[in-house]
């Protein structure tokens, strides 16, 4: 049966941080400016992935599906926040709120497991260097990208769709700043139990169990570097684990706040400001830590730009 079958909503308005009038305009200016700092940043660290030889490896790899994903992701929320937060009318339409719940909730899920891979790759460069080069081969390392962004928008649909085929009965004011699963949900006239338990599983599938390999690599990986004899290797080697750790506890911190804990009343302006930091201010934040936590990076930064700026002066 069609999903408009189902319910009288054709629209839905976003209300999320209406409550504060006064600050949409300053919500409007700080979004608007770190959308375009995640736009730059991220691809930045595309372009200087591909440009330069050097950081054609595995690491660098993931790091790109990681700011195209982020890329992605905000393309999916903030135009519509900015919408929101610059009108009165803070309208969005049930097809495109379908479409931003399936595209962010996709992208969100898929970055769950992507960082999950990253980690047994900083495992195998740290725990096995001299096998590294064939255990992170090409093919492996597609596969796993491949799956990561699979598993993640097989999450979305199915989550997506035992949502939207619910009866909203003309409830259709969403009290968040995006078309948010959690939210969504509180507007359904019958009964959500399969959802919720949908939701639990997924949950436990996509942010518990990747957390806790993660964790796993990581005591293997304090370990090695532990073992490590020299003060210079030990710190070489942390650094190229330390970016991808921030950007776990930065990531994984809002998720789980967002998803995990318990739902009441008083927590709505928390969910939402949590909201607005997990769809905007981490994605702006990763591409920064991997650059001033990243010498390799920097290093590759510096030479395109010094390329450029001699092509100028020529």
């Amino acid at each position: 049966m069609a999903i408009g079958n189902h319910s009288s909503v054709t629209e839905f308005f976003l209300v999320g941080l209406s409550q504060y009038p006064e600050l949409q305009l300053s919500l409007f200016v700080l979004c608007l400016i770190m959308y375009l700092i995640i736009l730059l940043g991220n691809s930045l660290l595309i372009t200087i992935s591909i440009l330069d030889s050097r950081l054609h490896t595995p690491m660098y790899f993931f790091l790109g599906n990681l700011s195209f994903l982020d890329i992605c992701y905000t393309t999916s929320t903030i135009p519509q926040m900015l919408i929101t937060f610059g009108s009165e009318r803070k309208s969005i339409s049930f097809i495109g709120c379908v479409l931003q719940m399936v595209v962010s909730l996709g992208l969100g899920s898929t970055e769950c497991v992507l960082l999950a891979m990253m980690a047994y790759d900083r495992y195998v460069a740290i725990c096995n260097p001299l096998r590294y080069p064939i255990i992170m081969n090409r093919v492996l390392c597609m596969h796993m990208a491949t799956w990561s962004w699979i598993t993640g928008y097989l999450n979305s649909l199915v989550q997506t769709s035992f949502t939207m085929v619910l009866p909203f009965c003309g409830n259709n004011i969403i009290d968040h700043i995006t078309c948010e699963i959690v939210a969504l949900l509180k507007l359904v006239c019958s009964d959500i139990t399969i959802n919720i338990l949908i939701m639990t599983v997924e949950s436990i599938v996509l942010l518990m169990i990747p957390l806790t390999l993660i964790f796993i690599s990581y005591v293997f990986i304090l370990s090695s570097i532990l073992r490590i004899n020299s003060a210079e290797g030990r710190k070489k080697a942390f650094s190229t684990c330390s970016a991808h750790l921030t950007v776990v506890i930065l990531f994984y911190g809002s998720a789980l706040f967002m998803y995990m804990k318990p739902k009441s009343k008083d927590t709505k302006t928390s969910d939402e400001i949590i909201g607005l930091s997990y769809g905007v201010v981490t994605p702006m934040l990763n591409p920064i830590i991997y650059s001033l936590r990243n010498k390799e990076v920097k290093e590759a930064v510096m030479k395109v730009l010094n390329r450029h700026l001699h092509r100028w002066k020529i």
